[in-house]
């Protein structure tokens, strides 16, 4: 089994980070930005970016003073690979995707 998949399984089990991948479907954002509307501190949310960056899900830089996250979707390539084994499952569809996120955001 590949390690780089436990991460991506481990990465995508929690729903603040499924948040955070959702609103990183729109754009790139700062760390602040993306901590904004989470009821929590903003060294909470760095550790679910640094999840989220060992699974290589996103990549974080820093512009000036301030760190930006981007969406990696490439990431999603070998899980979406791995389900596809299953004969059950189709490629991932960026799309899909999104609207699996918005919908277990709401819940």
């Amino acid at each position: 089994m590949d390690p780089r998949l436990d991460l991506v399984f481990a990465a995508l089990a929690d729903p603040t980070r499924r948040a955070i991948l959702t609103m990183l479907l729109e754009d790139d954002m700062a760390v602040t930005d993306v901590a904004e509307p989470f009821a929590m501190s903003l060294a909470a949310i760095s550790k679910h970016l640094a999840i989220l960056s060992r699974a290589g899900l996103i990549s974080q830089e820093k512009r000036g003073r301030v760190k930006w996250c981007k969406l990696e979707p490439e990431a999603l390539r070998d899980a979406s690979i791995w389900m596809q084994a299953f004969g059950q499952f189709e490629a991932v569809d960026l799309d899909a995707f999104e609207r699996f996120l918005e919908h277990e955001i709401r819940e």
